[in-house]
């Protein structure tokens, strides 16, 4: 089996590299789209709490219904390829982000909120520089779980011919081969991992002030 791997890096790295590029590509457009939608309507959940219920529950309920069927019942209405791959992910990526904007919003402390007011600032400058900054770690925490999840039912895409890793995948099962299974399920893994990893890299360049530098090494408190 490892002789099959070589062999197919050897012959196969153009596509594979493609393969692979297709798949990042896809889950960081979703995932900024996903932002886009998902922190704004967290901060409108908090702003009009008689709305949260229906705004939350529009996107959980979307999230229980599987990707590959979202996937299919957008096939009439968009075809086949990004589109619909994205529309799908973009539905399974919002709920988690939208969710620790209202949490990591709603734990901002409200003597943080009369103090800010107290000193002159305006309701707009108190969301942006004191609700945002505090809720921040939360938001970051819900953007890492959408990243991991994106990526990994991104291997659907390649079911409507949008591409990606998926690809290697689905082929390894139709033609029962276990290094195509391998090569696709580990680079999957490989770049949750990844993912995860350069979020908690963006956010301690973000919180900074959360972080202790000393000579054993970086310390959190």
């Amino acid at each position: 089996m490892w002789q099959q791997v070589r062999d197919y890096f050897y012959q196969n790295m153009d596509t594979y590299l493609i393969a692979l590029k297709e798949h990042i590509w896809i889950s960081i457009v979703t995932l900024g789209i996903a932002i886009v939608i998902g922190i704004p309507c967290g901060y409108l959940c908090v702003k009009y709490p008689k709305h949260q219920k229906w705004i939350n529950g529009f996107f959980q309920t979307l999230r229980i219904i599987p990707s590959l069927a979202i996937l299919i019942l957008l096939i009439p209405v968009m075809g086949t390829g990004m589109k619909p791959a994205m529309t799908a992910l973009v539905l399974l990526a919002v709920p988690p982000i939208l969710m620790n904007t209202v949490t990591g919003l709603e734990e901002v402390p409200d003597f943080m909120l009369e103090t800010a007011r107290g000193i002159g600032m305006t309701e707009k400058q108190v969301v942006r520089r004191v609700c945002f900054p505090l809720a921040m770690p939360m938001i970051l925490t819900g953007i890492k779980t959408a990243f991991v999840e994106i990526i990994a039912s991104a291997t659907l895409a390649a079911k409507i011919g949008a591409g990606g890793l998926g690809g290697l995948i689905f082929t390894g099962l139709g033609l029962n081969r276990t290094d195509l299974l391998l090569i696709g399920g580990v680079s999957v893994a490989v770049v949750s991992i990844l993912a995860g990893f350069l979020v908690e890299l963006l956010e301690r360049r973000i919180m900074k002030y959360k972080y202790i530098h000393n000579k054993k090494g970086v310390f959190r408190y």
